[in-house]
């Protein structure tokens, strides 16, 4: 219920009145059946615009970060996400995500919408970054669609580490949903999952814009953190 009056009463009008996003392909997302809306992440207010764009309800795999912050804050957070339905997912190691695809599945196995980034992170740039191989898992072993999204223009209305988004119009595309059931029954094969992961990546990308890097955004941001940590001992 709470997810409803956020998404239509509250949250949805004033994003709407605030950004006024230009929707482009919404006819893309099935009217019911589960499948898997992939899309870039740029920024916190990705959370928001989606799901108030999309009319279905849609479920994320959030970062467990979100659930477990301090404070006043961290206890705001942490509601708004558990009310909003969404499913907090530990990011350390393969076993943590191996446990994000059994959720996912769940999500998916009761025929819903299941919203996920490929990147597993916000892109500190602006820039599209290589897709973990979940997605195609997820795919693979639910046989449903992958529905392509890009969101345009949130990175400059609220890039990492800002507070509060700007005012300004953004846009948010879907694609044409991607079908792998030639795949079936090969969610083992690296090789395959890999292939299917780019093929989404480059689907989000003919969608975005965004110049693409071909390395997990995690490993460029630690590299990053390590050097200006190597930067403030040296100085």
């Amino acid at each position: 219920m709470f997810y409803y009056v956020l998404k239509y009463v509250v949250l949805g009008p004033l994003l709407r009145l605030l950004f006024r996003p230009r929707i482009e392909g919404l006819e893309h997302i099935p009217e019911d059946g589960a499948a898997i809306v992939a899309g870039n992440h740029l920024s916190f207010s990705d959370h928001f615009l989606m799901p108030a764009i999309i009319r279905r309800r849609i479920t994320f795999l959030a970062k467990a970060e979100y659930f477990t912050g301090p404070g006043l804050k961290g206890r705001l957070t942490a509601a708004f996400f558990r009310s909003a339905g969404q499913i907090p997912v530990d990011r350390s190691g393969k076993e943590a995500g191996q446990a994000a695809i059994r959720e996912g599945l769940g999500v998916l196995g009761k025929g819903e919408l299941l919203g996920i980034y490929p990147e597993g992170t916000r892109s500190h740039d602006g820039r599209l970054y290589k897709g973990k191989v979940g997605v195609a898992v997820m795919a693979l072993r639910a046989g449903v669609p992958v529905i392509p999204c890009a969101m345009v223009g949130t990175f400059e209305i609220q890039p990492p580490g800002q507070a509060l988004p700007r005012i300004k119009r953004v846009t948010v595309r879907f694609g044409e949903p991607l079908e792998f059931s030639r795949y079936a029954g090969m969610e083992s094969e690296k090789a395959v999952i890999r292939a299917i992961t780019d093929e989404i990546m480059y689907a989000i990308l003919g969608l975005s814009g965004q110049e693409y890097v071909d390395r997990y955004a995690a490993e460029v941001k630690a590299e990053l953190e390590q050097a200006k940590k190597a930067g403030r001992r040296a100085g």
